[in-house]
């Protein structure tokens, strides 16, 4: 709990929330650019666009299966 409110209250001192996490989504999105070109051989545009994707795709999965968990916890207590 008390980390929580640390966080909270650092996120409230924070006025640039893009600054704050730039390594972490730059980080992030290298990651994608790996998984979707691992050795290396595409261009550079063209290996961020699909790492844009990835991201995408992955988020959305991430989301339908968020739903699906409420879904099921919706009906548990109908």
């Amino acid at each position: 709990m008390r980390a929580r409110a640390a966080a909270h209250a650092s996120w409230a001192r924070t006025t640039d929330r893009r600054a704050r996490t730039a390594n972490a989504t730059q980080a992030r999105l290298e990651g994608f650019e790996r998984e979707v070109d691992p050795t290396g051989e595409l261009p550079a545009d063209v290996r961020r666009e699909m790492a844009l994707h990835a991201r995408t795709a992955y988020m959305l999965n991430l989301s339908r299966r968020s739903a699906a968990v409420r879904r099921r916890q919706r009906r548990r207590y109908e």
